[in-house]
């Protein structure tokens, strides 16, 4: 297994910190409003990769946040004239049935910040106690200069990153770099803390959930190139100043996406709700659509991708549901079980090479209609080599058990074909049309 590592720039080998297990944390929403279709591209490219270690046999153990404690919510909270709880209630019940929708996996972790106020106070102290962050007027701040490898992540010279970046203007501050661990406010909610009123800075809150979940570093920390700065060079180096690492082994970013190769995102006006595209759109053709491109690469959607997907998630429907015709009339039954395949772990192993297992699936799906056509002995094999892959990928495709009746009807409607009374072989045909078995 190889993955490419953002930290490092290069793709490594892949060692867990512990043998058979892999703990993995992605930075999930901040729930002040319904997310748009990029947000979905981390969701369902990690999904993708949870679901694969643990094909492999690991056990993973995976969390994702919610930013329940921000600005924004408390933006939202007076322009929906409701509470911020209730803002934040809303939109993380909106955002799983997004998740739900779109045939994402349960995980283990969905840690929030109003839950680790007590975490996050201890951790500021300590970087305080060990003079990586100091307290002014009710705010404290880190201290970046303090970290030699500050823009390790992003590679750049912190002259640089100040140069480049929209860095907040605050003369209270030792460095135009340093970031807010605690901010003092009286506006909307906020919550008593060692420094006075005030809500958490959005950096810590990341790596306090890590640290209470797993301990001081993990395997694989994961999200969105744009995340990459500020927020997860000053989780890493929060982490550096605490722990002495760079909280994770392995930094994995996916590429944003385009539309009409102009980057999507809220500030820019040009985004899609994930509540609307679903209507639009089915999971699988989407969740083709998306991993038809490598996770790192930007993505570019257009009308031409979506029917792409379409294409290659209608030729899977009739290839399976052909085989399980197949294995429910002419089989004492199937049992699925997962079916190794050697190209595509080989596929996946590289760095989640994504577009090469499509193209993998669409040959097994051309050798499955083969075996059928031909009575061929390799049915069930091939239907659940495909149907691993597809389960892997996120990808869900019913394959029910036959009932006694419904094979009953089947046999009736291949009689009448066979005596030409096409009369009754036609009622016979769109009760099993109905039934979805043909």
């Amino acid at each position: 297994m190889k993955i490419y590592n953002s930290l490092t720039k290069k793709i490594e080998d892949f060692h867990p910190i512990e043998e058979g297990k892999v703990t993995m944390y992605v930075c999930g929403p901040t729930v002040y409003n319904y997310v748009h279709i990029g947000n979905m591209r981390p969701v369902i490219t990690f999904d993708m990769v949870y679901k694969y270690f643990k094909y492999l046999g690991y056990k993973v153990t995976y969390a994702s946040n919610f930013t329940d404690v921000n600005p924004k919510i408390i933006k939202a909270a007076e322009e929906l004239k409701i509470t911020e709880r209730e803002v934040a209630d809303r939109f993380i019940k909106a955002y799983l049935e997004d998740l739900k929708n779109y045939n994402c996996s349960e995980i283990d972790k969905r840690p929030r910040v109003i839950e680790c106020l007590d975490d996050i106070f201890s951790f500021i102290k300590k970087l305080i106690e060990k003079d990586y962050a100091y307290a002014v007027d009710g705010n404290v701040y880190f201290r970046v200069s303090k970290i030699k490898d500050y823009g390790i992540l992003s590679k750049q010279e912190t002259s640089d990153l100040i140069s480049g970046s929209r860095i907040e203007i605050d003369d209270r501050k030792e460095n135009p770099l340093d970031f807010a661990l605690w901010r003092k406010t009286d506006k909307g909610e906020q919550f008593d803390s060692p420094w006075g009123k005030g809500i958490p800075g959005w950096h810590t809150e990341c790596v306090v959930m890590i640290n209470k979940i797993f301990g001081p570093k993990i395997d694989i920390h994961a999200g969105g190139v744009d995340l990459k700065f500020p927020h997860h060079e000053n989780e890493i180096a929060q982490s550096i100043a605490l722990n002495n690492n760079y909280i994770a082994n392995y930094w994995m970013h996916n590429g944003h996406i385009n539309i009409n190769n102009e980057k999507m995102s809220k500030s820019l006006g040009n985004f899609i709700l994930a509540k609307d595209f679903i209507k639009e759109h089915n999971a699988n053709e989407i969740k083709l659509a998306f991993l038809s491109t490598h996770y790192r690469q930007p993505l570019n959607l257009s009308n031409k991708i979506l029917e792409e997907g379409k294409s290659i998630n209608n030729k899977i429907i009739a290839a399976l549901k052909s085989a399980n015709l197949e294995l429910n009339i002419n089989n004492d039954g199937h049992i699925y079980t997962k079916e190794k395949d050697i190209l595509f772990e080989k596929y996946m192993n590289d760095d989640f090479n994504t577009p090469n297992v499509i193209t993998l699936l669409l040959s097994l799906v051309k050798e499955l209609n083969q075996e059928i056509r031909n009575n061929g002995k390799e049915i069930l094999p091939l239907t659940n080599k495909i149907l691993t892959i597809t389960n892997i990928l996120g990808l869900t495709y019913p394959m029910p058990k036959f009932t006694e009746k419904q094979k009953e009807i089947y046999k009736e409607w291949e009689n009448a074909r066979k005596n030409k009374d096409y009369e009754k072989a036609d009622i016979y045909r769109q009760k099993l049309i109905e039934e979805n078995i043909l």
